[in-house]
């Protein structure tokens, strides 16, 4: 009798009308999760990038005067700071003239992918400074830079994880030159492939 009673219930609430509402608000949720996801990141600052490898020329520069180590790791130390200032405050202002979320999913995944190379390099930085390995750090720079640009740029417009694979080509080829090109490796990878693609990213994808 119960067993009954339980099936007729549950006849019944199956029977029930369905919120159409409930259901299309639902399917627009659906959609736009879906959407957001298979979207890729525009925001990426073409210009910003252009004024961050200005000062990447001017940081080589200045570093390649430099008579002590300590000096010149003070002046890249104090160029990745500012090339970091510029990229997120025009990358701030990008996104807010495009109308793109900073906390999409798409950005997220942008940043969680970029996140773990630029650690490595930080704490690879750290170990060579303790064993006295200046002069591996630009290689070192250059190639994690490169990777984490390629990782946050699966999400991101094609031309960036492009200028991620030029920074990987740079920084392999400054581990077989004399420690002498540091400078102009330094110069030429975050300076002039910066202006370049940043360029590039100006124009095509609106600054």
């Amino acid at each position: 009798m119960a067993r009954t009673q339980t099936s007729q219930k549950e006849k019944i609430e199956t029977n029930e009308p369905v919120n159409i509402g409930d259901r299309a608000f639902d399917n627009l949720k659906f959609i736009r999760e879906t959407m957001e996801r298979s979207t890729v990141f525009t925001s990426v600052p073409g210009y910003g990038g252009i004024l961050m490898g200005v000062t990447a020329i001017v940081a080589a520069v200045i570093a390649g005067n430099q008579p002590y180590v300590r000096d010149w790791l003070t002046v890249w130390l104090v160029e990745a700071f500012l090339a970091f200032s510029i990229g997120l405050f025009a990358l701030w202002q990008k996104s807010k003239i495009s109308k793109t979320s900073l906390l999409s999913a798409p950005a997220k995944k942008l940043l969680m992918n970029s996140l773990p190379p630029m650690l490595c390099g930080v704490f690879i930085t750290l170990g060579l400074w303790r064993f006295g390995h200046f002069e591996v750090m630009i290689p070192v720079w250059i190639l994690c830079y490169g990777a984490a640009v390629v990782c946050g740029g699966a999400f991101s417009v094609k031309v960036v994880p492009v200028m991620g694979w030029c920074f990987i080509a740079l920084g392999a080829i400054a581990f077989f030159l004399p420690t002498g090109f540091g400078n102009s490796m330094m110069g030429l990878s975050f300076g002039v492939l910066h202006i370049i693609f940043g360029f590039i990213i100006g124009r095509k994808f609106g600054g």
